[in-house]
């Protein structure tokens, strides 16, 4: 019986040589290719037909929505369209530490605790010990819950408990990366045994009806480690981000097959584990001043007043508007290149925003250094931001705070026009109920008058509107100190 010809498999790309090579020809990646056994051939004849003829239907017709099962979260059944649906595959990816499996165990233990029946909630780990997660079950106040734990990294013998009759209705893998085949020849982690126990677990999960969450490590580039055809065999991804210097967590869905996939969860980590946010806006204002529920005077009673380079945003996740802080500090360049430092939004998009106010205000900012910074850890991806930001930039610039009782939300294009953005309602709705008085929208298309009944509505036509609001003449000497052209 003649050899089998062995394959070589790019860990980054998946792609598949006949020998091994230190750099990979599809995706440059150096030292990826890890050997592999390969496939069985097809069955002779099999290519040749003999299969059944399918039903083919029309687009229109009869058609139920999956059912849903609740998992005790608010915040993870928003992101995941209302629900957990029976049958599917989530995977959950992450930094390491940033509470991925902190948030599955207390999902899985909800889950068990209000099933009708006992071990509806299984926690499988390949990367801890068991007396670990007890650990951290008692300190989430969970070591009680009727949860089935075990430790194994054996597919096959993974599938063995779990293929019966009353399988649980919530199976957790934490990670996949630490899962493996032994019927094939590579080490846990590389793409062949990634990608096959990925495909008998979710094979186990559309059979028996239970939903089964894989837990998926990242790169330092933040993707998820393994093949890319992982992402495309589930049917829910969701990536739970945040620094680890705040306390805010938020869990954003990138895919989802069942739902929609701009939706966000906000938690907060505390001592008890991740608590649900109800109310992210009033939570990364952060007692900010001239808002509803989070204004702190000082110890004497006083209050400082706004501070310049400070601009709320009224943005938007999903369904859900989010008011943030968005936060910029201009000072005069010391080396020959401005610096520029960007955290929470688009480095590009602030390139930009400055070009314009230097060609269409004769500004002089982007000579200087600039520092950006989204507070509370929070990530922007809207242009909907650019309003806000350039708000921003000229309350720094001129040392003139934009009025705290504010908010600012717009797109800025290239001939200086500030132009009309969506769901300009539900903005200022949010922004009234957090007790904002007044809202600097773009003139055309800035909301219904009726919702923003309760706010002051300031129309800015262009950046040059902008700039007058924010550039009064007890600046001036500060100005000329730091490099605005008169």
């Amino acid at each position: 019986m003649a050899r089998a010809q062995a394959r070589f498999a790019c860990q980054q790309c998946g792609a598949v040589h006949s020998k091994w090579t230190g750099r990979c020809d599809a995706c440059g990646a150096w030292n990826s290719l890890i050997e592999e056994l390969p496939r069985d051939a097809l069955p002779k004849g099999l290519e040749g037909g003999g299969g059944r003829a399918l039903g083919f239907v029309g687009l229109s017709g009869p058609s139920m929505l999956p059912p849903r099962r609740r998992t005790g979260i608010a915040e993870l059944d928003r992101v995941c369209g209302g629900g957990l649906v029976p049958g599917s595959a989530i995977l959950v990816g992450g930094d390491p530490g940033i509470g991925k499996s902190t948030l599955l165990l207390q999902a899985a233990a909800a889950i068990a605790a209000s099933a009708e029946r006992p071990g509806s909630a299984a926690y499988i780990t390949g990367e801890e010990a068991i007396d670990q997660v007890r650990l951290r079950a008692g300190r989430l106040g969970v070591a009680q819950s009727p949860v089935l734990l075990a430790a194994a990294s054996n597919v096959r013998d993974i599938l063995a408990s779990i293929d019966r009759s009353d399988a649980p209705d919530l199976v957790v893998i934490d990670s996949i990366q630490t899962m493996y085949l032994d019927t094939l020849d590579s080490a846990p982690g590389t793409v062949s045994q990634v990608r096959g126990a990925a495909q008998e677990l979710i094979r186990l999960a559309k059979r028996r009806g239970f939903v089964v969450v894989l837990v998926g490590h990242v790169t330092k580039e933040g993707v998820i480690a393994g093949p890319r055809v992982l992402e495309h065999m589930v049917d829910t991804v969701l990536y739970f981000e945040g620094e680890r210097g705040h306390r805010f967590r938020i869990l954003r869905a990138v895919k989802n097959r069942f739902g929609p996939t701009d939706e966000i969860g906000v938690f907060e980590m505390s001592e008890g584990g991740l608590v649900e946010v109800s109310n992210p806006s009033a939570l990364f204002l952060g007692g900010r001043r001239g808002t509803a529920g989070t204004l702190d005077d000082d110890e004497d009673g006083s209050d400082p007043g706004p501070v310049s380079g400070s601009a709320v945003f009224a943005g938007m996740e999903g369904t859900r508007p989010v008011l943030v802080e968005v936060q910029a500090l201009v000072a005069p360049a010391v080396l020959g290149t401005p610096r520029r430092a960007v955290v929470g939004w688009d480095g590009t998009r602030l390139a930009m925003i400055t070009a314009v106010l230097d060609a269409r205000c004769r500004l002089s900012v982007g000579s200087n250094d600039i520092y950006l910074n989204v507070a509370g850890g929070f990530r922007i991806a809207e242009p909907a931001a650019d309003l806000a930001v350039a708000a921003a930039l000229l309350s720094a610039l001129s040392d003139t705070p934009v009025p705290a009782e504010a908010v600012v939300f717009g797109e800025i294009a290239l001939s200086g026009e500030v132009r009309p953005v969506g769901h300009s309602e539900a903005r200022l709705k949010e922004a009234a109920k957090l007790g904002f008085a007044e809202a600097w929208t773009p003139r055309r298309g800035g909301g219904r008058r009726d919702a923003g009944a309760a706010l002051r509505m300031v129309g800015i036509a262009d950046l040059g509107d902008l700039v007058a609001r924010l550039t009064p003449k007890r600046a001036s000497r500060h100005r000329e100190r730091i490099g605005v052209a008169s």
